[in-house]
């Protein structure tokens, strides 16, 4: 059956999606149309007569407003199309739908690293997080010093990494900026990825290396050390005496190996960066359908990404267990209301360049395919910025929509591992939690193969369906949890990904 070039997304759409360029006065005839415009791949075009000022609809949803008559075949995109906010029922807790989980004997599993608090790790680093800046080359020599070679000694250990960040001291105190930046760091020091941690601080800073540990629960001793470059006597000696006591780690890192572990230890952070008009066709909702398996597994799936879900709310509001979890999340969506208002961000409907280009429009239409990676079952709680998540199944995590940001509050929350869907092609990657990342299309995946992990173009190409694609996912996620290397992992990417949300002021 010939592949046709337009994708009707569903009966009530008054638009179509290009599956390959069109030509101007390209004639479309089993569509009865004819194009009115040079289209690019991913984009729209009107499948019918749309007058000025009425719904333009994909998905059956709403994603804007004609600012124009537009005509049958014409490109609709943000030069006629425009964002118009409305009302949308939250309809609490209506399409919730009980879970068919898998029963436990029979759950899919993976080998994993068991920590003695229970946890299961997918890799065993050792590492380094700095209290402060002013801390921040400390730990980065520290973690330099351990080479490939000074490390064979330790083979299963993944690696030594540091975990530099750009603040801990010039800001408010007590402040909600100050709670996320603890909570961050604390999120990544008992992190099951990793096997030990050092923190270092300088010593004069606000974020001091003893309340921060004591504020947190953490607990000192073999797992989580401590120096303060005050104490120790200088840059210098710091590095020195980092490099010892990591030394002192690595033996006890190395004692730990992969067992057989049930797939519910799974902990999935959902993202993506640079979206395109296939995204929501192919890679969002085949990672959906991934996480729909996942819960049936007894493992969890954390969607964030606030301003990402901004217009399509509802969806997620009509499947949450409990009126009080719907509630905390359009409670989560009003402070992002407040907190951009006045700025050209995101929430407020402007995407990013990458976006436009691969035919979304605005915020709504990218939030109708960033919302579609949790899959569908029922929303269990809502938590802030990296917080630990001790629900499983599926989750919500309040974030920016910038992924290094995001990725670095799933983690802290203790995802073990990122999946990463991208239409234009991001070079993202992540520790101690390894990110995979799928590609919408095929065209992308082909060009940037060397970074890309699953093809989900197969959708579009019409070799496989949205469900065997998720399958596809789901075995590509017990490998990767399993330690199989994903591509960013391959790079040696993600020393440099660790970016906590800077809320506060600086002063």
């Amino acid at each position: 059956m010939p592949v046709l070039p337009l994708i009707r997304l569903h009966a009530n759409d008054n638009v179509l999606i290009a599956r390959e360029p069109l030509a101007l006065g390209q004639s479309l005839p089993e569509l009865g149309l004819r194009v009115r415009a040079q289209v690019p791949a991913g984009h729209k075009i009107a499948a019918c007569r749309i007058e000025r000022d009425t719904p333009v609809r994909k998905y059956d949803t709403i994603i804007g407003m004609a600012e124009r008559d537009i005509e049958a075949g014409e490109h609709v995109h943000s030069h006629n199309l425009k964002l118009v906010d409305f009302y949308r029922d939250p309809g609490f807790c209506e399409d919730v739908r009980a879970v068919d989980f898998v029963p436990e004997a029979e759950r899919a599993s993976f080998m994993g690293y068991v920590r003695a608090d229970g946890s299961v790790g997918t890799r065993n680093f050792v590492g380094l997080l700095s209290s402060v800046n002013c801390s921040a080359t400390v730990i980065n020599q520290i973690a330099a010093h351990f080479t490939p070679e000074r490390l064979a000694a330790f083979p299963n250990v993944d690696g030594v990494v540091a975990f530099a960040q750009t603040s801990g001291c010039g800001m408010s105190s007590p402040s909600e900026h100050f709670d996320v930046l603890r909570r961050t760091l604390a999120g990544y020091a008992r992190h099951p990825n990793l096997a030990g941690v050092l923190i270092v601080g300088l010593g004069c800073e606000r974020n001091q290396v003893s309340a921060l540990v004591e504020s947190q629960g953490l607990t000192p001793g073999a797992h989580v050390r401590t120096l303060v470059m005050q104490d120790e006597g200088g840059t210098r000696a710091t590095i020195a005496a980092g490099v010892r006591a990591i030394e002192a780690m690595l033996p006890d890192a190395n004692a730990a190996v992969r067992q057989k572990v049930s797939a519910s230890h799974i902990k999935v952070g959902l993202e993506c960066g640079g979206s395109d008009g296939f995204s929501g066709i192919t890679a969002n909702p085949a990672l959906g359908a991934a996480m729909d398996l996942l819960v049936r597994h007894g493992g969890t799936a954390i969607l964030s990404e606030t301003p990402e879900i901004h217009g399509v709310e509802y969806m997620l509001t009509r499947r949450a267990v409990t009126r009080e979890v719907g509630e905390k999340l359009l409670a989560r969506l009003a402070w992002w209301d407040r907190y951009t208002q006045g700025h050209n961000a995101q929430f407020n409907g402007v995407v990013g360049h990458g976006n436009q280009q691969g035919g979304l429009a605005n915020i709504f239409e990218k939030s109708l395919g960033s919302a579609m990676k949790g899959g569908t079952t029922p929303l269990q709680a809502v938590y802030e910025y990296a917080q630990p998540i001790d629900t499983s199944g599926f989750v919500f995590m309040d974030s920016p929509g910038y992924d290094p940001v995001a990725v670095t509050g799933q983690i802290a929350s203790g995802a073990n591992l990122i999946c990463f869907t991208t239409g234009r092609g991001s070079m993202f990657g992540s520790k101690p939690a390894p990110t995979m990342k799928l590609a919408s299309n095929t065209a992308m995946y082909t060009r940037l193969v060397e970074d890309m992990d699953v093809n989900c173009g197969q959708v579009l190409d019409g070799d496989l369906s949205v469900a065997q694609m998720g399958e596809a996912i789901f075995e590509h996620i017990l490998a990767a949890a399993s330690g199989e290397r994903t591509k960013s992992e391959l790079l040696g990417l993600g020393d440099h990904e660790f970016v906590p949300w800077h809320i506060g002021i600086v002063s």
